[in-house]
Formats: C-alpha cells, structure tokens, sequence
C-alpha cells in the first residue's frame, strides 16, 4: 500500500482558487491511478476526478468540469487539485486514494480506491 498525505486546505473566498497536493510514500506511486473524492459535512463522499497512472488520462463529476483540474509529478510523488472559481458549496474535506487497478474515463467509487490519505478541508466563504 502506499501513505497519501493531502495540504493545501484552508479558507478562501468564493471565486477564488486554491491547489491541493498529495505527497505518497513509496516507490511504486506511478503504478497507481489517484482520486480525488470530497465529504462536506453531513453528506457522503463524493467522487471529485481521477488521473490514470502516467497523467495522460483524466476525468471529472460532471459537475465539477472546467473549475477543477488534477495533474501529477511522478517524480515527486505528488498529485494535484486545482481548484478555480471557488462556490461555498465547495466547502468539504477533500481526501486523495490510490488504486492499482482502474481504468479513468468512468466515474469511480470509493470501493475502487484502496489507499486514502487524512483529508484536508477547504472552506469557501460567501
């Protein structure tokens, strides 16, 4: 398995952005596809976007398209949430996964992720 540990969370005002990071432990990250899912309070967590192993493929929640982007640096162990034109309904604790074995161009769920980091919360104000 492979230790994720999420920063970059904090408190932005809507219309801003923010970028979450993931640094992974080990020496096998580009063998994962990664995830990003987000929980706000009272809800279940949701599927944010996936970014297949070497960072050719991506896909997106429907409802998140052309304000999120994920990428990756294989090389420094590190995946990424840019997050632009923030929403108060933005607000959650954001939490990347890894998985060995899916392919991105679907949405996934959380059962397909077998690595997940603590979480950090983003908090958008109005």
């Amino acid at each position: 398995q492979v230790q994720l540990v999420e920063s970059g969370g904090g408190l932005v005002q809507a219309g801003g952005s923010l970028r979450l990071s993931c640094a992974a432990s080990g020496r096998t990250f580009s063998s994962y596809a990664m995830g990003w899912f987000r929980q706000a309070p009272g809800k279940e967590r949701e599927f944010v976007g996936a970014i297949s192993r070497g960072g050719g493929s991506t896909y997106y929640a429907d409802s998140l398209k052309g304000r999120f982007t994920i990428s990756r640096d294989n090389a420094k162990n590190t995946v990424y949430l840019q997050m632009n034109s923030l929403k108060p309904e933005d607000t959650a604790a954001y939490y990347c996964a890894a998985a060995r074995s899916i392919v991105v161009g679907t949405p996934h769920s959380i059962a397909d992720f077998g690595s997940w980091g603590q979480g950090t919360q983003v908090t958008v104000s109005s």
